[in-house]
């Protein structure tokens, strides 16, 4: 199966504007052959710290936006969505619908506190694995890729992780080693999709990544907007933890 990791920039806080700007880039994924096209965590805003103003309702107009996109174009389309769950509650909720109508989600489960997202956005408590064309995809957020014990307890029902972010330039290095490692220490293949651009007055550098179980790259990004794509197998997966059993030595 193809997948797509679509690098791109956010108009700031601005969904409008972002989902105009997005959507030729989810058109060119499915061009090329795209089941699954991955846009970045809070795609359509920007990693606001402002839910109050930004947030959506779960049936919002970003939501709304991923199911026509993955009904028109026929593939799945994924990304997270600031997203109002009460009156002053809010979560950074990652959204993957089906090009047959249906939606699944994850809640963040580690706001990233040093930026003071804990004081804006609950977190979730659950992990989500789905079927993705009798693919195995479990999505985790941008801070949760620190966490490896997120990752270790859904290892033996995933075939491949995907990791969407606003990963600031800064730490750049830490986002590269830490997609690499997930895949290694789980034997699945890794997603990882960050933002260019600039928004909030925080840069990013991208690097978006494609990666296999073994821990090779498959495809990776720079720090403009692009479009990467590979070929992810179920079957690789089992291979590969059958020729290197190290998950039966967990303890």
């Amino acid at each position: 199966m193809k997948v797509a990791a679509i690098q791109h920039d956010v108009m700031w806080q601005d969904a409008e504007a972002t989902l105009t700007h997005v959507t030729p880039q989810l058109e060119s994924a499915a061009t090329e052959g795209a089941r699954l096209a991955v846009l970045t965590e809070m795609f359509s805003t920007g990693f606001t710290m402002e839910p109050e103003r930004y947030a959506e309702t779960p049936d919002g107009r970003s939501t709304t936006y991923l199911l026509d996109q993955a009904q028109r174009l026929e593939m799945w389309v994924a990304g997270s969505i600031p997203v109002r769950v009460g009156d002053d509650r809010h979560r950074n909720r990652f959204t993957v619908a089906s090009p047959h109508g249906e939606l699944s989600t994850y809640d963040k489960i580690h706001p990233f506190s040093y930026a003071g997202e804990h004081e804006h956005y609950e977190a979730g408590s659950a992990t989500l694995t789905v079927d993705v064309d009798g693919l195995a995809v479990t999505p985790f957020v941008c801070y949760d890729l620190r966490f490896a014990d997120c990752f270790w307890g859904t290892a033996a029902v995933t075939d491949l992780y995907v990791v969407v972010a606003n990963w600031p330039r800064p730490r750049r290095h830490h986002w590269q080693a830490l997609l690499v490692a997930r895949a290694i220490e789980n034997q699945a293949y890794v997603v990882g999709v960050n933002r260019v651009g600039e928004g909030g007055g925080v840069s990013y550098a991208g690097d978006s990544a494609i990666i296999d179980p073994l821990g090779e790259l498959l495809a990776v990004g720079d720090d403009t907007e692009r479009i990467m794509t590979a070929e992810v197998e179920a079957g690789a997966v089992r291979e590969i933890r059958t020729r290197f059993p190290f998950l039966r030595d967990r303890t």
